[in-house]
């Protein structure tokens, strides 16, 4: 068994993927690599992916499905993994060499002890910017040792463990019941959140391992983008409501962590529909908070009476106004696009 299976979602992404392939292959023989063409048509992403199997056998897999999204792609990927542990890594995205390896000295140093996710740090490589912002983990996670909740301290706003952050044991990740959405972008946060129910022991390392690349303009974290596909991101709040609501969470830290998770994801999308400015936006924002009363009346009423939801809800056209330059600062401060 392959100590850690990563699943690289390409779509039409000939333009970048070699580059993060090659760094994924300096991992050498303990790493397996499934290069999931998710329907490309405009370039030779295909062919690429066969390329790489051919030429790096038991490494490289080339995986060959119709278009789904990069949900489905993840999920392709990781059905067809047979590591022991997994990750997830963008076509135009890329992983620092020397952190690698780093990490999988700490899997395999602890590959037979059940370790259940394994976190280290990302870094915006924001296109223009001349400071990479790095999200660490350092003042939450102590440092190098298997970890209970009981022991995580408290993660600042911006700290979330997102999918760039994140290696899942395989078989826990297919013991949740994952299944993300297809032809649905955001679902990154799904992919980062549902499992967590079922994490009971965590290994933080202090090293920058995921190269997060943002500034392109189609890119679908782009502000413009994200509020065009705005129907998108409400889907998945809605999902990881259902999760969050349904969920046996066993521990006071992980339920903490968790609700919090939730309420930052909930505060993007309010704010982009208050960004957005329409009577439809607005309305819709409207729609997400009413929804959420009525389907998880519980969860409402934990996230209405916090801060950011009280700050959400400021009336008027000074309110909206309050809640964009809060956005514009957190922007400055973290570093996000």
């Amino acid at each position: 068994m392959k100590l850690l299976s990563v699943a690289v979602p390409c779509y039409n992404s000939a333009a970048y993927m070699r580059h993060c392939i090659d760094t994924l292959l300096t991992g050498g023989d303990e790493i397996e690599i499934l290069i999931v063409n998710d329907g490309s048509f405009k370039d030779n992403t295909a062919e690429i992916a066969d390329e790489y199997e051919a030429k790096y056998p038991g490494t490289c897999k080339a995986v060959h499905k119709e278009n789904g999204g990069h949900g489905d792609a993840c999920m392709f990927g990781l059905r067809a993994a047979t590591g022991l542990y997994f990750k997830v890594v963008d076509s135009d995205d890329w992983v620092d060499e020397d952190a690698l390896q780093k990490v999988l000295t700490a899997l395999r140093e602890n590959r037979d002890k059940g370790v259940d996710l394994f976190v280290a740090n990302y870094v915006y490589e924001k296109e223009g910017a001349s400071h990479k912002h790095v999200v660490r983990y350092g003042n939450a996670l102590p440092k190098e040792r298997i970890l209970t909740w009981d022991e995580v301290g408290t993660f600042r706003v911006g700290q979330y463990m997102l999918m760039h952050s994140l290696i899942y044991r395989r078989q826990l990740l297919l013991d949740s019941g994952l299944e993300l959405p297809k032809k649905t972008f955001y679902v990154d946060n799904l992919y980062a959140y549902q499992p967590l129910p079922l994490v009971k022991t965590i290994y933080y390392m202090d090293v920058d391992l995921y190269r997060y690349f943002i500034g392109r303009s189609d890119q679908s974290v782009n502000e413009t983008v994200m509020i065009s596909r705005i129907d998108q991101n409400i889907r998945v709040n809605r999902l990881m409501m259902e999760v969050y609501a349904k969920a046996s969470i066993d521990n006071r830290k992980k339920q903490s962590y968790m609700l919090k998770f939730l309420e930052i994801v909930v505060t993007v999308s309010s704010i982009l529909l208050v960004k957005g400015g329409s009577e439809e936006q607005l309305a819709k924002k409207q729609q997400l908070w009413d929804d959420m009363k009525r389907d998880y009346p519980e969860v409402y009423r934990q996230l209405r009476h916090r801060p950011l939801g009280i700050a959400l809800h400021l009336p008027g056209k000074v309110g909206r106004a309050i809640m964009i330059f809060g956005y514009k600062v957190s922007q400055k401060i973290f570093g996000f696009n």
